[in-house]
């Protein structure tokens, strides 16, 4: 048996698909704190030599006051240090696993930031990673949103509870995080943002130094806290 930390508030998937979903949906500045304090955990993860490898919104689970918690760790994988690729078996989910992954099966880092950049653009438009009730050519939602982002008409997508057609910060901060989305999304992953880069650009795009300052501090041990913890110590003693 193990034992794991209850987390009350359901996951982003809820939020934004699921039957915790509102007409109102998440506020930007939740959304915006969730990508920053899911960026930081992957961040944690991959310094500790870490990859999740199955990164999407069902995962990422949300307190009651909506801050992080990295969860489902059961197709993770230990890096040999100084090792940054590994040949396996492509595992994952549809509309998140990166496609070079999944073409070469050689899993990287730069796996976990493909299937974050796919969390961001479900924060931008509500959209679900993948859905067969849309149109054929739409169903992955980032293949969808690359062709948006080529042909300028991301708009159509976007999430109309979000202030995004006007001068707003929101409407600034939206299009830096699909910005960031696109080049996490890259097919090459040799193209795409470490974690560390896309944590860094999250906080220059938030702007508030509270959170920068919390977010921050990675390399301070107490960052596990945006992992879901489980205690197997207690139920098998040594």
């Amino acid at each position: 048996m193990i034992v794991y930390e209850y987390v009350s508030n359901g996951s982003l998937y809820d939020h934004l698909h699921g039957n915790k979903a509102t007409s109102e949906k998440l506020p930007w500045n939740i959304r915006m704190r969730i990508a920053v304090e899911t960026a930081d955990a992957l961040k944690y993860l991959h310094a500790s030599t870490i990859v999740h490898i199955d990164i999407k919104s069902s995962n990422i689970l949300l307190n009651a006051e909506c801050h992080v918690k990295v969860a489902d760790f059961g197709l993770s994988r230990i890096f040999p240090i100084n090792k940054s690729r590994v040949l396996t078996t492509p595992q994952g989910t549809s509309g998140c696993l990166d496609p070079e992954y999944k073409k070469t099966e050689e899993l990287t880092y730069k796996s976990d930031v493909f299937s974050f950049g796919v969390v961001l653009i479900e924060l931008i438009t509500c959209l679900r990673a993948y859905d067969i009730s849309r149109k054929e050519e739409d169903v992955v939602l980032y293949e969808m949103a690359m062709k948006k982002f080529q042909n300028q008409t991301l708009t159509d997508i976007v999430d109309h509870t979000l202030d995004f057609n006007s001068d707003s910060k929101e409407n600034q901060m939206i299009n830096g995080v699909a910005e960031l989305a696109f080049r996490c999304l890259q097919i090459s992953s040799d193209m795409r943002p470490t974690m560390e880069d896309v944590l860094e650009n999250l906080l220059n795009i938030q702007g508030l130094n509270e959170i920068q300052a919390e977010a921050g501090s990675s390399s301070n041990p107490n960052d596990e806290i945006k992992l879901l913890n489980n205690d197997q110590a207690s139920l098998f003693p040594s």
